[in-house]
């Protein structure tokens, strides 16, 4: 079922070639955790293209990923402080696809000098367990506290002294 409570997870990485396999298992498992299956490939498939590009094309490879799921959308984004990286010649062909598979993304720059660069998921509605709602309980306060004062009508006639069993009464 997917959870309404918001979770939130950053991991700091220098990348390289070997820890772009890395990084993906490492989100995929917090997904996973988050009860987001449906989310692992497309998820992991925008941060391998974001991480193989920042490994070919930027000088600083310390990067910080962070995801963010609020109980309708995953976000997640990259963050660096390469100011040699720049998104729309060198990023330009991860971020279409990224574009493509994506329900939204973003690239900002902070005052702070570094770029964040952004995309998001959203859980679909057929995708989602029904809840299965619980049989009430009953409560003391409800429950008689005394025997009843009136008697029960008698709705059978009684049966005679000798007769006990119903063959002996036809």
């Amino acid at each position: 079922m997917k959870t309404a409570v918001p979770c939130y997870y950053h991991l700091d990485v220098e990348v390289s070639p070997e820890r772009v396999g890395q990084v993906s298992r490492i989100l995929a498992a917090h997904l996973r955790y988050w009860d987001l299956d449906n989310l692992v490939d497309p998820v992991c498939r925008g941060a391998e293209l974001l991480l193989h590009a920042i490994d070919q094309h930027a000088t600083d490879k310390h990067t910080s990923i962070e995801m963010w799921w609020n109980g309708q959308h995953l976000i997640t984004a990259f963050g660096d402080d390469d100011p040699d990286l720049r998104p729309d010649q060198d990023l330009r062909s991860a971020l279409a696809d990224i574009a493509a598979m994506s329900d939204g993304w973003g690239c900002c720059a902070p005052d702070t000098g570094s770029k964040i660069i952004w995309f998001s998921q959203r859980a679909r509605a057929g995708e989602r367990v029904p809840l299965v709602p619980l049989p009430p309980e009953p409560f003391l306060s409800t429950g008689l506290t005394e025997p009843r004062r009136h008697r029960v009508a008698v709705l059978a006639t009684p049966v005679p002294a000798g007769e006990t069993t119903l063959e002996g009464r036809r």
